[in-house]
């Protein structure tokens, strides 16, 4: 079943839909209901004052231009870069820098304490640094021998 409206940029940049009666709704925004583990499914499109306005089951069911559209929006609103791979820790006391290679490029973070590191399904971790910035571990145990024996340390 395919979505039924239709969304553009304005003049400003800014996200709009129009629904399957015509009625244009401007400045959604998408919002993402499982953003780790269903990131193409179950979005919301959101007016400016949080009331939904539109439903995304799965983003294989828009247009071509309009997921373009709700990709590029995502990407502008979620900051969430993924750690591939640990290079090194400061200490394994808490608080440490890590130094890490993310998929936006290596970083260093500075991790206040073990609680920073949370469990997401069986697999993915979520670490958040001093300035509130997430990292995902997508899958801990597809990471490299080193960065997996780092990691141990602190789960």
């Amino acid at each position: 079943m395919k979505t039924q409206f239709t969304l553009s940029r304005d003049a400003f940049g800014k996200l709009n839909l129009t629904d399957a009666t015509g009625e244009l709704h401007e400045n959604v925004s998408p919002v993402r209901a499982f953003p780790i583990q269903a990131p193409e499914s179950g979005i919301s499109l959101v007016n400016t004052d949080g009331k939904e306005v539109g439903w995304i089951e799965h983003l294989d069911q828009l247009s071509g231009a309009n997921a373009a559209l709700v990709r590029e929006e995502l990407q502008g609103r979620e900051f969430m870069p993924e750690i591939s791979r640990i290079v090194a820790v400061t200490s394994f006391a808490t608080p440490c820098t890590w130094t890490v290679e993310t998929s936006r490029g290596p970083t260093d973070f500075v991790l206040r304490g073990e609680e920073d590191i949370r469990r997401i399904g069986t697999d993915a971790l979520l670490v958040s640094d001093t300035h509130g910035i997430h990292f995902l571990i997508r899958n801990q145990f597809e990471l490299d021998k080193h960065s997996k024996k780092i990691l141990d340390r602190f789960l």
